[in-house]
């Protein structure tokens, strides 16, 4: 057993006392707990108490068929699920094609199978304790994280407005909706990224128009605002907001009433609001990007995400995390390698939890049909001539093709208006179409991958 992992939690529903004993000798070296049921009545106690992570069932018992155990219980509250029997038949084999059994082994059963089972178990239950340990969606055990979500733990079921500050990466909007879960409000979460929407139609977005109000307001509009009445309005890149939108949110927060764009009746709102930025908000004060009197009403508490090489403990859990959801997913068992979690521990992650995301994504792809996946720094694909620049330039160097540059600045255009196409198109006064034959060029040729532009093939069908 590998040091440090999880014991797996094993139910074995079997009336054999000799093939019971193969078990839990198996169950003893490998290090698991091993439950076991005679019938089909103490299986669904044991079920309905507690999850397992294994579980082998055989399919004749004294007072019924095993396999309608798999009928009975809670599939998300437990692991796998193995079907042992002495007697096979093509009708059982049949019925278990139909559900979610994925293993029909027949006795005798070979001590390597069953030992291979087992150590499943235990990486089941070690992803099982990393899920235990996260909060909405977000996973870690470091002395940071386990800050992060105290803090959570403690603002969240109040209505104080929370101002989250963090760089590009580090689960900003995760944090924002930890805090609407632990609020225990009613209404909605509503997301909005500020900073992604035409800026002059986010007045419009956010707090509804009537028909008639300007050119194209054919019916009435409900905004984000109301959409999210009794529950939590998240405004990401909240610096990006115009000034003038700044002045009227403030006044929405103060009367907790609005006014849609051209309407005159006042509508009560209840939402709770949480602001995310990841510039420093001192600095954003300072250069004008954010009233401070807004900031005032916002900040009501400060979180902070931590960057990932603040938090490098984790590295592994998420890894093995994101990994573990491709496994599910895919039906497949990849590891990562030794090797690879150590250069992921070290790696500088400029763009935190998800640039680690998407490197075990890649890492999954091309191992192709292999099951060991390995990780180096250097088979990141990079584009070629780039020399360093900011979110909001870009710079070239001498000896760049004109391919690289239009490159760089279609791919830093998109990044910047939120991998919005038809907003990054007008921005550099082009079709959307050649937007996205570029995109699916550079693809083919491994620039980017799919994860770079989410829902790239519906957005222009």
């Amino acid at each position: 057993m590998r040091a440090g992992a999880a014991t797996g939690n094993v139910l074995l529903v079997d009336d054999n006392d000799g093939f019971a004993r193969v078990v839990a000798e198996v169950a003893r070296q490998c290090r698991c707990k091993l439950v076991r049921a005679g019938t089909l009545e103490e299986a669904r106690e044991f079920t309905a108490n507690e999850g397992f992570d294994l579980i082998l069932v055989d399919i004749e018992l004294p007072d019924g068929n095993g396999l309608d155990l798999l009928e009975d219980i809670e599939l998300d509250t437990h692991g796998r699920m193995v079907v042992v029997t002495g007697a096979p038949s093509v009708e059982s084999a049949l019925r278990v094609l139909k559900s979610p059994v994925v293993d029909y082994l027949v006795k005798p059963v070979a001590a390597e199978p069953l030992q291979q089972l087992l150590m499943d178990a235990n990486d089941f239950a070690a992803h099982r304790a990393v899920l235990a340990e996260s909060a909405g969606g977000m996973v870690g055990r470091s002395a940071r994280m386990r800050t992060l979500l105290s803090e959570i733990a403690r603002v969240g079921p109040t209505d104080v407005s929370v101002l989250i500050h963090g760089e590009s990466g580090t689960g900003k909007e995760l944090v924002a909706r930890a805090l609407h879960s632990a609020s225990g409000r009613a209404g909605p979460f509503v997301a909005v990224n500020c900073g992604a929407l035409a800026q002059d139609l986010l007045g419009s977005l956010l707090f509804g128009h009537e028909r008639g109000s300007f050119t194209g307001a054919v019916q009435s509009h409900t905004g984000y605002f109301e959409q999210a009445q009794g529950g939590t309005l998240f405004l990401d890149e909240i610096a990006e907001m115009p000034q003038s939108l700044q002045v009227y949110l403030l006044r929405v927060i103060e009367s907790k009433a609005l006014t849609r764009v051209g309407g005159t009746r006042e509508i009560p709102v209840d939402v709770r609001l949480i602001a995310a930025t990841n510039r420093d908000p001192h600095v954003c004060l300072e250069n004008g990007l954010l009233r401070q009197d807004l900031y005032y009403r916002l900040s009501g508490y400060i979180l902070q995400t931590p960057p990932l090489r603040e938090r490098r403990d984790d590295i592994p859990l998420l890894a093995h995390h994101f990994l573990g959801s491709l496994n599910q997913r895919y039906a497949t068992n990849k590891q990562l390698t030794q090797d690879a979690l150590l250069h992921m521990s070290e790696a500088p992650w400029p763009g935190n939890v998800r640039e680690l995301r998407h490197a075990v994504q890649r890492g999954y792809l091309v191992a192709g049909e292999g099951n060991q996946i390995g990780y180096r720094p250097d088979d990141e694909p990079k584009i070629s001539g780039v020399s360093e620049s900011s979110t909001d330039a870009v710079k070239f160097a001498v000896g760049m093709s004109f391919e690289d540059i239009e490159r760089e600045m279609l791919l830093k255009t998109l990044a910047r208006c939120g991998n919005n196409k038809s907003r990054a198109a007008r921005v550099l006064g082009i079709t959307s179409k050649t937007i996205y034959n570029r995109l699916m060029r550079y693809r083919a040729l491994g620039l980017i991958d799919d994860a770079v532009m989410p829902g790239l093939v519906d957005e222009t069908r």
